[in-house]
């Protein structure tokens, strides 16, 4: 569970991490670098779409400035993932609230952008 989010820091399970970060459904928490910054592509989301999830939620930051390619949606979406894109701190949240839900036990990847 994400326990804080705010510019540039997230806390989950007790652990700070100051660097972007693909969050899985298990707890596992993973560094999530991009071949450019602020936009995400294909090769950005291969690994957490490899793990067959239901949902992949991705943060594009504290003011929503990362850019998602319509290529990279749909390469999601051609996979049968549902995707939620939104501000990391909504995505947060929307993250908490999917792994919390004891009823729908979903597998659910948050691929979070912490600053801009």
């Amino acid at each position: 569970m994400v326990e804080k989010y705010a510019f540039g820091l997230i806390i989950i399970n007790g652990k700070e991490y100051r660097y972007d970060v693909e969050v899985r459904w298990t707890g596992e928490v993973l560094k999530w670098w991009r071949k450019e910054g602020h936009i995400f592509d294909v090769e950005d989301v291969k690994r957490a779409v490899a793990q067959n999830p239901d949902i992949i939620i991705l943060g594009t930051g504290d003011w929503g400035m990362a850019q998602v390619t319509e290529r990279c949606k749909n390469f999601i979406r051609e996979k049968g993932i549902e995707l939620i894109i939104n501000k990391t701190k909504d995505a947060v949240e929307a993250f908490n609230t999917i792994i919390q839900n004891p009823r729908e036990k979903k597998k659910v990847i948050a691929l979070l952008h912490l600053t801009c």
